[in-house]
């Protein structure tokens, strides 16, 4: 039995529904055409129990293009990262001398590369895999 929000909502979707009038030539109305059925029936998605669109496992739209892993895309990132980990570093630590936060930052910039690396791999050997595509061969 559905419940009281339910019956709510199902009576307010009728209250609010409305229908196309069709008339003919001499004023009469007439059948609308078979084609012509309310949007709510026409659509064909799977809906759970609350009438909202059931999420399945795997998205919907086309696969993103994700490019192979590169180590100079990884150091690009490191050398644009390195100015906002000097910039966090210095907010962080005001009463460090500047040199210390420099190579704090520049530390933290090499250890990104690496980083940058294993996620862009693992997101192209996803994007492989979702797309049916045989991985390149090794050199």
């Amino acid at each position: 039995m559905p419940s009281r929000k339910q019956r709510r909502r199902r009576a307010k979707e009728r209250r609010h529904e409305y229908e196309y009038v069709y008339v003919d030539e001499t004023g009469r109305e007439i059948e609308p055409p078979p084609e012509d059925e309310p949007e709510r029936r026409r659509w064909r998605g799977k809906s759970n129990a609350n009438g909202a669109k059931a999420k399945s496992g795997k998205p919907t739209g086309p696969l993103r293009q994700a490019k192979p892993p590169s180590w100079n895309r990884s150091f690009r990132r490191a050398l644009l990262f390195l100015p906002l980990f000097f910039i966090v570093f210095s907010l962080v630590n005001k009463h460090s001398a500047i040199e210390v936060r420099f190579l704090s930052s520049l530390a933290y910039s090499a250890l990104f590369v690496p980083l940058t690396y294993v996620m862009d791999r693992t997101a192209y050997r996803t994007y492989l895999r979702r797309s049916g595509q045989d991985p390149a061969a090794k050199r």
